[in-house]
């Protein structure tokens, strides 16, 4: 399990994008969610932000995500992009 090392960021507050930060936290996975469709699809977003995150094998983070309508996939890989830069993950610096 990799640990995080800083404060990340990935994506852009374009519509059908979604913003997410990732720092560390100690109190499990933490999602503070702003969406421009929060009331229709809110818990799906968290859930898909939570889930990419423990599929990562995180367990300590809190998310700050700005949603303009994004898609699952375009969250999950914003949700990957932070995470693994946050982690100062080599592999990810490398493109593989």
């Amino acid at each position: 399990m990799s640990q995080i090392n800083k404060t990340a960021c990935a994506g852009t507050l374009e519509s059908s994008d979604i913003m997410i930060f990732v720092e560390k936290d100690g109190k499990g996975i933490e999602v503070d969610l702003k969406s421009t469709v929060g009331k229709q699809f809110g818990d799906q977003i968290k859930a898909v932000i939570i889930k990419t995150l423990t599929d990562l094998g995180a367990t300590d983070v809190k998310v700050i995500a700005n949603d303009r309508g994004a898609l699952d996939c375009t969250i999950k890989a914003r949700v990957q992009a932070a995470y693994y830069r946050a982690i100062d993950c080599a592999d990810y610096k490398r493109g593989a």
